[in-house]
């Protein structure tokens, strides 16, 4: 006989147990796991088989992703509280949840989506109404991230119109900076008016062109 969150079943006479597993990932170190963590003691998930990542998913590199794989076994169980927890965009997040229930044989649990829970409906037409739920929340997921990318650059850019500057000042010109810009523009001098000026060419050339422009307003 089997009690509390471990689930026995028989395969050949043989009693297979069942582990529950947790996953959490933040994007950033800064960004609070408290309300994940929450979610997936609420079912049961013990403390010790919940793999938290606290990195930004810029590269997916997840230690702990990567050793939750290997941890878990066919017919275990994870919970995850959103679906864009296992992939930054729509194809990855399809990617991970195919490779998790067929390749893995495991079954997964959206708390945020009750839907998508593949201990329900493991015959054709659940399996097939689950991935079309899938699918249509990795877009809306992914969708909303564009969106938000989106009102980030076009609040930047406002803001910029309106002369808000954005990171650190930038230091001043040097005194002969005027002096060497204008022989630098009669072609006077070429790669050696940076160096005059006691900065790096690239940096010459960009200050070059805001001063230039600045002289036209």
């Amino acid at each position: 006989m089997c009690w509390g969150m471990t689930l026995c079943g028989r395969n050949g006479g043989n009693k297979i147990e069942q582990k529950i597993y947790g996953y959490i990932r933040v994007s950033t170190r800064e960004q609070n796991e408290d309300r994940q963590v929450i979610a997936l003691r609420e079912v049961g998930v013990p403390e010790k088989n919940v793999y938290i990542d606290k990195q930004s998913g810029k590269d997916f590199e997840r230690p702990q992703y990567k050793k939750l794989l290997r941890k878990m076994k066919k017919d275990d169980l994870l919970y995850i509280k959103s679906i864009d927890r296992l992939g930054r965009n729509y194809a990855e997040i399809l990617e991970q949840w195919r490779f998790l229930i067929k390749e893995k044989g495991i079954d997964i649990v959206v708390l945020d989506m009750p839907l998508l829970d593949t201990r329900r409906g493991k015959d054709l037409l659940g399996t097939f109404l689950s991935d079309i739920v899938l699918q249509v929340l990795s877009f809306v997921a992914e969708n909303e991230r564009t969106n938000i990318r989106q009102r980030q650059a076009e609040g930047i850019a406002a803001a910029k119109a309106k002369g808000i500057r954005f990171g650190r000042p930038p230091k001043p010109l040097p005194k002969n900076f005027h002096s060497v810009y204008q022989r630098w523009k009669m072609g006077e001098i070429t790669g050696t008016a940076a160096k005059e000026c006691g900065m790096p060419l690239a940096t010459f050339r960009y200050r070059a062109e805001i001063y230039e422009k600045a002289k036209l307003l």
